[in-house]
């Protein structure tokens, strides 16, 4: 009685804490939060200036005394105090919704993360107020967040490819039977982007306007009609703004190394799979997930590649921060698939 009591004081939460975006899930509610995952300092300080979507809005464009941070790195938290502030800046930002006096929370976090940084995402989400805190693995959160029949006896593959991370991974009976976890993913498309302007068009352009180029003629394959578009930045011999026109080809000749990389990871965790789940997934198929998923033709370059059937999550950029969230209302199974907070 006093438990069930003592839950209308608790505020459970979900929160896919990425490396390009932080999502918050607040049960009941549904995801209530969507922002980049940036603080904007005073520079030489840990004086937080702006978190999220302002702060972004400053990325490159800083002038000496502020800098645009971005905390985490290849998933993981590269910046303890900055993440720490981040994190305080969301939760109390959705606060005012529930009045508790205990802050429950489920963090995502890549598989393949060593347990000091374990470790250092649960004290920040402490310090960042929370009571309780356990981590699920963004693959699992993932299959959960799309709706696979995680608990069922046949094979669901998953592979979500968020800003820092590749997550991949075989589930059934409610565990993964295989993973892979690579540190190569949207942020790794945007600094081949980068690079390739660099040693071809010697035009130096920002992290910003690589993802804008990604976005809108990026392809993993040949989809369509090639077009092409204007991309501005500065002239690395004259030190001037200049613009050049490149084609969607020239974008995915200049992605192809780490699509490639991911890709390898995707054919690892089949070649592992036992027989009987990898029958299953010549059925079911790959369920793609993160906001990688949304490059264009990577279903059809993934079953090119790896000649197992792959689809689009309904809402790939939302399945870990609603899988985080989801596995809240089902505490058996949240003590199975998450490490328990301090």
């Amino acid at each position: 009685m006093f438990r069930r009591l003592f839950g209308f004081f608790t505020t459970d939460i979900g929160i896919d804490l990425g490396t390009a975006n932080t999502l918050v899930y607040l049960k009941d509610e549904g995801i209530v939060l969507r922002e980049p995952s940036v603080v904007a300092v005073k520079t030489g300080t840990s004086e937080v200036l702006a978190v999220g979507d302002d702060a972004k809005k400053m990325l490159g464009r800083t002038p000496g005394n502020i800098s645009a941070i971005r905390p985490l790195k290849d998933g993981v938290i590269a910046d303890f105090e900055i993440t720490e502030a981040m994190l305080k800046h969301f939760i109390n930002k959705i606060q005012p919704r529930r009045r508790s006096s205990r802050t429950r929370v489920v963090v995502a976090v890549p598989s393949g993360i060593t347990e000091v940084e374990k470790r250092a995402v649960k004290d920040s989400a402490t310090q960042s107020g929370a009571s309780e805190v356990h981590l699920i693995e963004e693959p699992m959160a993932a299959a959960i967040g799309v709706g696979l029949p995680i608990h069922d006896a046949s094979g669901n593959m998953i592979v979500d490819i968020g800003g820092g991370t590749t997550e991949v991974a075989v589930i059934s009976l409610s565990g993964m039977v295989e993973k892979q976890s690579v540190r190569v993913a949207g942020d790794a498309l945007d600094r081949s982007i980068i690079s390739y302007m660099k040693r071809v068009y010697n035009l130096m352009i920002g992290e910003p306007t690589a993802e804008v180029v990604k976005i809108q003629i990026g392809s993993a394959c040949a989809v369509g009609k090639e077009v092409s578009m204007d991309v501005k930045g500065r002239d690395l011999v004259e030190g001037l703004p200049k613009t050049i026109t490149v084609s969607s080809s020239e974008i995915r000749e200049a992605m192809s190394e780490p699509l490639a990389a991911i890709i390898n990871s995707v054919r690892a965790t089949l070649e592992s799979c036992p027989p009987e789940l990898a029958a299953d997934l010549c059925d079911r198929g790959i369920v793609l997930a993160g906001g990688g998923a949304l490059l264009q033709g990577l279903d059809r370059y993934l079953m090119d590649q790896t000649g197992v059937p792959a689809h689009i999550a309904d809402d790939p950029l939302c399945a870990v921060a609603e899988g985080a969230g989801k596995v809240l209302s089902e505490l058996v199974f949240l003590k199975k698939v998450t490490t328990a907070g301090v």
